[in-house]
């Protein structure tokens, strides 16, 4: 009966042998040994989707497209046991951060590994494939306890605009002389999006498809740890956790600890094979819109991990130090140090679930409420992007409310009504909500690495006062607008007081409807109209056809009130045939690209158009 057991087992290993076996390896997928070239982003995802086909230890998932439509997805990696159980372990994990509502309990850690989100900071992307491969063929004891999500390019269209164009120049072997062309990447480079946006600043802002795709998924996990990989200069050591100062004061002493512990276990490898490393320079953890900052906003540890390399190293370049830095090299820093990650979270996976229940549990805020009054396009403006960030919101209640008033920079107080609205730090992303709204923030260090000012009642126009108590408020559907065909009047007015408002003026300019604005206040049809109202005389506009239809469906469509004018006799100021109220011509504007231009201008104008 013995032997009959030992028999089972036997062939249950080499079962399970032969399984790891099947998975062929990057090289053998690919045909070729990687950092030999530069794989494209479709190959990538390619593998990462046979190895979720053949193995039980991986699940793919996209999420979502680039404006290039290319795959932006993510694989979950774990043990078969974690796999299949991977929306209860979900919602045990946020049960922590008081979000879901789960009983029974178990320490899991959750490591979420970002690659790519600068497109010519590539290696990255071929170290997430190694990375993949060794967790699920020699790394598998990590996770029995631990789930590993992986990126493998945040950047797909920055990335394959790097690869292609170097695919094309490189020579055969590769030149590794810094003069060759090679290294000397075109306007506008790879760093960026389609629309020539930095990924890593727009973490909160969420402007590009990219980020705001990633944030659903993201806000669904709230991993324990995130890694965002990059690169840097050719000529510097690989850069690790932990982070220099300033230290945003909303990150805990023990996230500050554990990043360290993260450190000293890179150290290890990277000692053990005598590569050179620094840690606590340059790279801090101040403005939340970074893939370190915003990650550890809400209750993670985010880092950033910086190899050399980047767009100038390609395959092969000669550093300042006569030593050559491969595209091999590259990927082997970035497998080793994600790999190290995963070890160290699987290590203290009860630490990780305390400390992160902890850091949702602590509502020790000065202020407890954010009261913003403003016009109702900014506060649409505001509401749209917390909801992207899933922060609750109310509507205040007509009531006075008392406290640090920003406009002031001092105490004050602020007369509510029921359309401004109440963001409270009493929610699970309090933190964070402190973090975005505080008036300033705390700076142990004057020197800083990027931006220090983003307080959202200023960045969005808003009276805004700072409660120390905690304002009532009510829950309400967004306000919509529903306009009607009103015909036979004799203008129809848009408001000109909010950027969104540039978006009604440019639909109803490509429709070819002719539109003035005013130069002087008017009062007409008892309608009080700013400087600077639009209006659309229906005397312009005989040559469009449904004209009263195509303004209220432009109205609507953008969420805007149109007022009606029944006169062109005002009741003060110029009357509708006045010059002073003029028409806006449809411009022709050419905006500069190439060699000499900043990328990131043009792409930000042509993003705005």
């Amino acid at each position: 009966m013995k032997h009959k057991y030992v028999f089972f087992i036997l062939i249950a290993f080499f079962t399970l042998q032969l399984s790891a076996q099947k998975i062929m390896s990057p090289d053998e997928f690919l045909g070729y040994k990687l950092g030999s070239r530069f794989t494209r982003h479709h190959k990538v995802v390619d593998y990462f989707k046979y190895v979720a086909n053949n193995s039980d230890l991986v699940q793919f998932q996209p999420y979502g497209k680039t404006n290039e439509f290319r795959t932006l997805s993510v694989v979950f990696v774990s043990s078969k046991a974690n796999i299949t159980s991977l929306e209860s372990i979900r919602k045990q994990h946020l049960t922590n951060a008081g979000i879901e509502n789960s009983t029974g309990l178990t320490d899991k850690a959750i490591v979420w590994l970002s690659y790519n989100v600068h497109g010519n900071e590539s290696s990255s992307t071929e170290a997430s494939m190694l990375t993949l491969y060794t967790l699920i063929t020699k790394k598998t004891s990590y996770l029995e306890n631990t789930v590993v999500i992986m990126d493998p390019c945040i950047n797909p269209d920055g990335r394959d605009r790097y690869v292609n164009w170097y695919n094309q120049v490189v020579s055969n072997p590769y030149n590794s002389n810094s003069n060759a062309r090679e290294h000397r990447e075109p306007w506008p480079g790879g760093r960026a999006n389609h629309y020539l946006f930095d990924l890593n600043r727009d973490w909160v802002w969420a402007t590009q498809v990219e980020t705001q795709q990633r944030l659903k998924i993201y806000n669904k996990w709230l991993p324990h740890v995130h890694v965002d990989f990059h690169e840097q200069g050719i000529n510097n050591p690989y850069y690790f956790a932990p982070a220099a100062e300033p230290f945003h004061e909303v990150i805990t002493d023990w996230q500050r600890d554990f990043q360290t512990q993260i450190g000293k276990n890179h150290a290890k490898y990277f000692d053990k094979n005598g590569w050179l490393y620094f840690t606590r320079e340059r790279f801090d953890l101040l403005y939340p819109s970074y893939g370190d900052t915003y990650p550890t906003y809400v209750g993670g540890i985010g880092m950033t991990y910086e190899q050399a390399g980047g767009g100038r190293a390609g395959l092969g370049i000669i550093k300042a130090d006569g030593e050559e830095l491969t595209l091999v090299d590259r990927l082997t820093h970035h497998t080793t140090s994600g790999l190290s990650t995963v070890e160290i979270a699987s290590k203290n996976t009860s630490a990780l679930n305390t400390e992160f229940s902890n850091y949702y549990a602590d509502k020790k805020f000065k202020y407890k409420s954010y009261v913003l009054k403003g016009n109702q396009s900014k506060t649409n403006k505001l509401i749209a992007l917390l909801n992207k960030h899933e922060i609750a919101y109310g509507y205040a209640n007509g009531k006075s409310v008392t406290g640090f008033d920003y406009e002031a920079n001092s105490k004050g107080s602020m007369k509510t009504s029921s359309n401004d609205l109440v963001i409270s730090t009493n929610q699970p992303k309090g933190k964070l909500i402190k973090t975005l709204f505080e008036p300033a923030a705390k700076i142990s260090d004057s020197i800083t690495y990027d931006i220090t000012a983003w307080s959202l009642p200023y960045a969005y126009g808003f009276k805004a006062i700072a409660s120390e108590k905690l304002v009532a408020s009510t829950k309400r559907p967004l306000k919509t607008v529903a306009s009607k065909v009103t015909p036979n009047t004799f203008a129809y007015t848009f408001s000109w007081n909010h950027i969104s408002d540039s978006k009604v003026l440019a639909a109803l300019l490509q429709q070819d409807i002719r539109v003035r604005f005013t130069r002087r206040k008017i009062n007409n049809s008892g309608q009080q109209l700013p400087t600077g109202s639009i209006v659309v005389l229906r005397g312009d506009n005989k040559h469009i056809a449904n004209f009263d239809q195509k303004i209220a469906n432009t109205a609507n469509s953008n969420n805007k009130k149109t007022s009606i004018l029944n006169t062109g006799f005002s009741d003060s100021g110029p009357d509708l045939g006045s010059s002073y109220v003029r028409e806006i011509k449809n411009q022709k504007i050419a905006v500069l690209a190439g060699k000499h231009t900043s990328s990131l201008s043009f792409g930000e104008i042509q993003y705005f158009f």
